[in-house]
């Protein structure tokens, strides 16, 4: 069968010039991959960040030509000119947010948009747009605003208008990397859906793991070369292999891999946790007459209103637009407390975004009171600026926060502007930098020359600096590879347990906050849902998944074990406590 992607000797260079424009240095990018896609196949590209993985990807749909090389699609060379709208006609692509692509003020119209750009007859426009609204699950939303959609729901309609050019080819890179648990389901059923019903070719990358697992094939990029190729099961198989390149298995394959190591007979390889539950049920490696555990949920402390550094009382927001009113909070009341590891959680649209944003003042509520330390930031007379040295804020792509001509110079930033002598400014700066481990040598760097997972570093660093007693950091690892990921959680709990700042962290992943935190609050429909320790939390999984959520992919096989009558604790959350619990009710 003839290839409707393929690849031959690429090469692609990425030139940084002064000034002058005379060439500095010359980043290889991609280097020397070979790649063969047969048309209907889902392929996923793996790699960490900076591995070449996005720059193939836009070689698929000639946003990039090669340096040296080859690349075809559908038998056409996308280095000639004449083939630039060709290829893109055959190879859409959908980026990693949907509010760069959507354009329109009307979904359908949106839809619409690359079927006339390329000369569409009016009323084929049309068929195509019901078409591929349809298809994607979105076609009664045909008159709504995109402003109006969840994050799930955008995405679905960028695919929408990729879809409604009839291309042969989809590629989806990290299109799920901003979305909650169900975004992310329905954006990824989607794109399957496309596969086995429509035959679309799918080239997905992504940084989730769980995400690949249905592949046809699994590509693995590293400094530019694909250093791995096979399906998933052979690729995950291949567990400290995947972590030599900083990557990372799906939850559950992890789990089984830490259970083999402790001697259960478990193949490597495991891909779900349906699959792992046949394993260890089906080979009579589980006994249901172990003790069963007398679950004790950790208790909360008992702690009063003087001790909250924050609280919000019976706090309202609403949104006005024109004549429309849309609430954002509802009534909610929160105490957060000094040293408090807070994971917020809650679909796109719950109002967690809005609720952290009333903390430090930048948005006001509509109704009731915000304290922070005793005092209403309402107030005439309070010193809002202070506030905001004192609540610090990280938000989704801290990167975008970087703007000073060195690193020590963005660090220094939030002290100077408090009016702190350079000095000062200078020591803070060097203090917030070595607690984020940030190498010494590129101290005097460009913040923009430096990799994802410095920039991040070097953005905590730029609010570590100003001293806060609460740090907030709003998705602060979307995007980022698994050991970019790790390592960024790794440091805020660090500096967490060293020093007792508060700390909020947003987060769309289960498994992260059931790893990092001490305490999770749920926001659903503008209030709050759940306030309690992730063991807890995550007892509630109907609930969860009916506001949009989930809980981790151990937990849920643990409750799958405990619903079969094995007497495990079904309120693990992490892969260590989840291998707790099963080798102890273990035959062996």
């Amino acid at each position: 069968m003839e290839s409707i992607i393929k690849t031959r000797d690429l090469v692609y260079e990425y030139y940084r010039r002064d000034e002058d424009g005379n060439v500095t240095s010359i980043d290889t990018a991609v280097d020397n991959v070979n790649l063969d896609v047969e048309p209907g196949q889902f392929i996923s590209i793996l790699g960490h960040n900076g591995s070449g993985k996005s720059t193939l990807a836009k070689h698929i749909n000639a946003l990039l030509v090669p340096t040296e090389g080859t690349v075809f699609v559908d038998g056409k060379d996308t280095s000639l000119p004449e083939n630039e709208l060709p290829v893109r006609e055959e190879a859409g692509m959908v980026f990693q947010n949907p509010d760069n692509q959507i354009i329109a003020s009307v979904v359908e119209e949106d839809v619409g948009f690359g079927p006339e750009n390329i000369g569409v007859p009016t009323d084929e426009i049309w068929a195509r747009v019901e078409r591929a609204l349809k298809g994607v699950g979105m076609w009664e939303y045909r008159k709504n605003s995109p402003n109006r959609l969840s994050g799930g729901q955008k995405q679905r309609v960028a695919i929408a208008g990729v879809m409604a050019m009839e291309p042969k080819c989809i590629v989806l890179d990290e299109p799920t990397a901003m979305l909650d648990p169900d975004g992310r389901a329905e954006v990824i059923a989607t794109a399957r859906e496309l596969n086995k019903k429509k035959g679309v070719t799918i080239i997905l990358i992504t940084h989730y793991m769980e995400e690949v697992v249905f592949s046809d094939r699994v590509f693995v990029m590293d400094h530019g070369k694909i250093v791995m190729n096979g399906t998933p099961r052979e690729i995950f198989s291949q567990v400290d292999t995947l972590h030599s390149y900083h990557l990372t298995v799906p939850q559950v394959t992890e789990l089984a891999h830490e259970l083999k190591k402790a001697g259960l007979p478990i193949p490597e390889g495991v891909l779900t946790r349906d699959e792992l539950f046949d394993i260890l049920t089906a080979n009579d490696i589980m006994s249901k007459d172990a003790l069963a555990v007398s679950v004790r949920l950790k208790e909360k402390p008992q702690r009063s209103v003087d001790d909250a550094v924050l609280i919000l009382d019976h706090v309202a927001v609403t949104y006005k637009d024109g004549g429309t009113e849309t609430p954002a909070l509802k009534d909610v009341s929160l105490q957060i407390y000094k040293g408090d590891f807070i994971g917020i959680i809650g679909h796109t649209g719950s109002g967690k975004s809005t609720m952290i944003q009333t903390l430090n003042g930048l948005i006001q509520p509509t109704e009731g009171h915000i304290y922070f330390e005793g005092k209403d930031i309402g107030d005439d007379d309070f010193d809002k600026k202070h506030l905001r040295t004192q609540v610090g804020m990280v938000f989704q792509y801290p990167e975008h926060q970087l703007f000073e001509t060195t690193v020590v110079e963005d660090v220094k930033f939030g002290p100077r502007n408090e009016g702190l002598d350079d000095k000062e400014c200078e020591l803070r700066a060097f203090e917030a930098l070595k607690r984020v481990h940030f190498p010494d040598d590129a101290y005097e760097a460009s913040p923009f020359e430096l990799s994802g997972g410095q920039k991040r570093r070097a953005a905590i660093a730029g609010v570590i600096a100003m001293r806060p007693r609460v740090i907030i950091l709003d998705e602060p690892t979307a995007g980022l590879d698994p050991a970019g990921r790790d390592e960024i959680l790794g440091l805020i709990k660090e500096m967490h347990d060293h020093s007792g700042e508060t700390v909020i962290l947003v987060s769309h992943s289960m498994e992260d906050v059931a790893e990092y935190v001490d305490r999770i609050v749920v926001v659903d429909k503008g209030t709050i849902a759940y306030d309690d320790t992730p063991r807890e939390v995550f007892t509630h999984v109907k609930e969860l998944e009916a506001m949009g959520l989930a809980v981790p992919s151990v937990t849920y096989l643990l409750h799958d074990l405990h619903n079969a009558g094995y007497p495990v604790d079904d309120h693990a959350t992490t892969v260590e406590e989840a291998e707790k619990e099963i080798l102890r009710c273990s035959r062996t």
